[in-house]
């Protein structure tokens, strides 16, 4: 079995990027790619989902407001941030996101986060 990933970011080459990387990863299970976090949140409601990759800064509510709904929800996912602009790191920090990432990032800090989600969590089985 696998760990069911989302990744959510309103940059259409960044969330072509991850999902790619994503997708070749064999212990993950892409359930979705979204542009937009509101409708990404509604998914992630409805589906059980082990990780979000999340951009930080989108239209309607930021990947940090995100992350504080979802870790409101009864079995929440945990939740990597993804951004450009390294200040952010305290305010991921501040609601305990499960990693940061700034970009542009690489294959080697997403499997990063993948093998050490597997290694305290396992695989979801």
């Amino acid at each position: 079995m696998s760990i069911k990933v989302v990744a959510i970011d309103n940059s259409e080459e960044l969330l072509d990027k991850i999902t790619k990387i994503l997708k070749e990863m064999k212990e993950v299970e892409l359930l979705g790619s979204f542009s937009d976090a509101v409708t990404a949140m509604q998914y992630i409601k409805e589906h059980p989902v082990h990780l979000v990759f999340s951009d930080v800064v989108m239209p309607e509510i930021s990947g940090i407001t995100l992350a504080a709904k979802l870790y409101e929800l009864a079995n929440p996912p945990e939740v990597v941030l993804l951004s450009g602009i390294p200040g952010f790191s305290l305010e991921a920090w501040k609601i305990r996101a499960y990693g940061f990432i700034i970009k542009p990032y690489k294959k080697t800090q997403i499997k990063k986060i993948v093998d050490q989600y597997i290694g305290e969590y396992g695989t979801g089985e």
